[in-house]
């Protein structure tokens, strides 16, 4: 008796984690936890700020096992986790939060700009999306055009954009935290003041990045079109 052929199993894609559950964890927890329950009368300056880091920092890891693969941006959150952590708990002085806090995009920002100037660009990978795009049939929808070149001079122009995002972003995170932290670690005035500055680093920061970078991304889909002569939508991966 022949046994039916097996059909071959479709690999299962790994779930990303939403916008959401990145909000929830990585700030509004946090911000809770410091804000509120790092008196002395609750937490503690000190164990509130260990509790209030262990959502990122647990989140960030759970991440990782859930890709598979190591992701150098959740890497960076976790090591930037760890530092606000570090920086806490040693009581070192405040002027390093905002340190830490410009570091980490700025360091994003130099690799994308130093990356531009090898084969590799990563901005190439942030904006035309294997995940997202048929490069293949782009590349040739180019080619046909014989725009190929123009296209990859075009790619170049939003990294700039996208590092110059990287960079405001570092500016802007350290001018908010010399502004807003100022107490010196393991007091509850500490606490409370990261935690102000996590609900402070959505509206102030992430914004204004986000614009940037949502129009690099509108820029080069819109160059998509005009240098193909074709629809975007040709080229969405169902």
């Amino acid at each position: 008796m022949s046994t039916p052929a097996s059909t071959p199993a479709r690999p299962v894609k790994q779930k990303k984690s939403g916008f959401l559950s990145n909000m929830i964890f990585n700030i509004v927890i946090p911000a809770v936890i410091l804000s509120r329950f790092s008196g002395e009368d609750a937490l503690g300056p000190v164990w509130g700020v260990v509790v209030a880091l262990a959502f990122p920092l647990l989140f960030g890891l759970w991440e990782l096992l859930q890709s598979g693969k190591v992701n150098f941006y959740s890497i960076l959150g976790i090591i930037s986790v760890l530092l606000t952590g570090g920086i806490s708990l040693l009581q070192l002085d405040p002027a390093y939060i905002a340190i830490k806090e410009a570091m980490i995009p700025a360091i994003i920002g130099i690799i994308v700009l130093i990356s531009q100037y090898t084969p590799y660009p990563l901005v190439k990978k942030l904006l035309i999306n294997p995940d997202l795009l048929d490069t293949d049939k782009l590349y040739q929808a180019l080619a046909a055009q014989q725009n190929r070149e123009l296209f990859e001079q075009r790619v170049a122009r939003a990294g700039y954009v996208v590092a110059l995002a990287f960079f405001v972003s570092a500016v802007l995170n350290y001018v908010l935290a010399k502004a807003i932290v100022v107490s010196q670690p393991g007091t509850t005035a500490y606490a409370e003041e990261l935690g102000r500055m996590t609900w402070l680093s959505y509206p102030v920061i992430v914004l204004p990045v986000m614009v940037l970078l949502m129009g690099a991304i509108i820029y080069m889909f819109s160059q998509i079109g005009k240098l193909t002569r074709q629809s975007l939508e040709d080229f969405i991966l169902q």
